[in-house]
């Protein structure tokens, strides 16, 4: 107890620094470092107040068992007491999550990469379930989901779909559904009422900008060839879509949606840049063992994290060995918190 009282000082002394400073008037006119004040006590806030109340609840345990040599007034002391030593191991539970080190890429937008796998034009279809069940996910969270690039197949499915969603702690809700996704039921395309199974792959990447990763132009191959198409008066006739590999990674991202080529360039830049940030994350918990041990599979696309079991309205998460019996409920209705929020305990349980 005592220690956890000696972390927290600085914390507390922080805090209330920082919001002496905010309304000093030498500082008032400087935007730039009221921002950086802001941030930094936006991100210790809760921390700072959780323990406030933790030293005002040692300090209330403190008197009261004063008050217990008190013959008129220790039995309302014990009444106290027991009401105080809840509240105390509540907040030391809080405090302890809240001291975890941040992951400094939760509070960043998300690309998002779902990908057919095995299990042919089924596989697509899943692809497409998927992707709607995220985009209600992400309307219960009131974030914006925008598709970057997508590729139909011949069924209303998606050989591939990329989307940028954004919205605050986007990557900290959804970095775990990074894998493989496995899906067991009847495909659409079944006539004879098998049990097909299928997969696809999602990939989960944090938005990035020019100050977290920067790229040499040497490094880079940029080819523009003509958007391929169905056919019909929209087909593009010019050379407007863009593929760009990075040299040094092998790492190629091609863009065609746009009929701009500055536009698809512009598009198949930022993904880029945001697959060499995810490579360089995995290649970090790679060096990192003790990290990789403590991860419930967050980045990994070739590890089978989650099935899918649609006779069974059954959904089962493999890293935490959790199976639920509301996987209708859950891709209808965008409840994804029913197995997100078990994933991020468990993680934090882990760190």
């Amino acid at each position: 107890m005592y220690m956890l009282v000696q972390k927290l000082t600085p914390i507390i002394e922080r805090y209330d620094e920082i919001s002496a400073l905010l309304i000093q008037p030498e500082n008032l006119n400087d935007i730039k470092k009221l921002t950086s004040l802001a941030k930094e006590q936006s991100d210790i806030q809760e921390l700072a107040q959780a323990a406030k109340a933790y030293a005002n609840t040692l300090n209330s345990i403190k008197e009261n068992k004063i008050l217990l040599e008190d013959k008129e007034l220790s039995e309302l002391a014990k009444e106290e007491l027991k009401i105080l030593e809840i509240q105390k191991t509540t907040l030391e539970t809080q405090i302890k999550t809240l001291l975890i080190p941040k992951d400094p890429n939760d509070n960043k937008n998300i690309y998002l990469e779902l990908r057919a796998g095995t299990g042919g034009d089924e596989a697509g279809i899943f692809v497409g379930d998927l992707f709607r069940a995220y985009c209600r996910y992400a309307d219960l969270k009131k974030w914006k989901v925008e598709i970057i690039s997508s590729s139909e197949n011949n069924f209303g499915g998606y050989k591939e779909i990329i989307a940028l969603i954004k919205g605050e702690g986007a990557y900290s809700r959804l970095k775990y559904e990074a894998g493989t996704h496995r899906v067991q039921r009847v495909p659409e395309t079944e006539s004879q009422g098998r049990i097909h199974t299928s997969a696809i792959t999602v990939a989960i990447m944090p938005e990035v900008d020019d100050v977290s990763i920067t790229i040499n132009p040497n490094d880079l191959k940029i080819e523009v060839f003509r958007a391929g198409g169905h056919g019909g008066q929209c087909v593009n006739t010019t050379d407007s879509a863009v593929r760009i590999t990075h040299l040094p990674t092998g790492i190629s991202v091609s863009m065609q949606d746009e009929k701009s080529q500055h536009k698809n360039k512009d598009k198949a830049m930022k993904i880029l840049k945001a697959r060499i940030y995810e490579a360089q994350l995995e290649e970090q918990k790679a060096q990192n063992s003790q990290a990789r041990k403590s991860q419930v599979g967050s980045g990994d696309r070739s590890e089978r994290i989650r099935t899918y079991n649609y006779p069974q309205n059954r959904l089962t998460d493999h890293r935490i060995n959790t199976t639920l019996y509301s996987l209708e409920e859950i891709m209808l209705a965008g409840n994804l918190d029913a197995i997100i929020d078990p994933l991020i305990a468990y993680a934090q349980s882990e760190r």
